[in-house]
């Protein structure tokens, strides 16, 4: 890859940049001191812009030429940030929950093939004792059977 093919390498120095916007140099230091865009430094101390900055400096001029001050801009793209941050997560959690699904509808099916169908299950459960004529159930202490009408049996007084 050549050089300049790389959009975030610091290559253009204030002038440059401010001749390609039509803006002025003071007006690129003064992003700079407000944070609103921190180009890198090249080893001398000047200032060098890479495409992506020379794209931000461009939105920056347009949002400065409808009125907005430079800390009310410096907010508006941390607000960005944090909505293509917030984006990017919520496209991974999409993701997860895709692959989730994508397991949990192969499991089933993989159940559903090897699990008998529900018929057959209930009547092969057909052979179990049925409550009433199969084996009795212990009783707690206290309480007494219930006979065939529902009413408890009690001994009489």
């Amino acid at each position: 890859m050549f050089p300049f093919e790389d959009e975030n390498l610091p290559l253009f120095t204030v002038g440059q940049v401010a001749q390609m916007l039509e803006v002025q140099q003071a007006f690129l230091r003064r992003l700079d001191e407000f944070g609103v865009v921190r180009p890198s430094r090249s080893s001398g101390g000047q200032r060098r812009y890479s495409r992506t900055e020379i794209t931000i400096v461009r939105y920056v001029a347009q949002l400065a030429d409808e009125g907005m001050t430079l800390a009310a801009i410096r907010r508006v793209l941390e607000l960005e940030d944090q909505v293509r941050a917030l984006e990017a997560e919520r496209d991974a959690l999409l993701t997860a929950l895709a692959e989730r699904d994508e397991l949990l509808a192969a499991l089933t099916s993989r159940r559903r093939r090897s699990d008998p169908p529900l018929l057959e299950q209930r009547t092969s459960d057909s052979a179990a004792p049925e409550r009433r004529g199969g084996p009795q159930r212990q009783w707690l202490r206290g309480s007494t059977p219930r006979s065939q009408d529902g009413f408890r049996d009690r001994p009489e007084v």
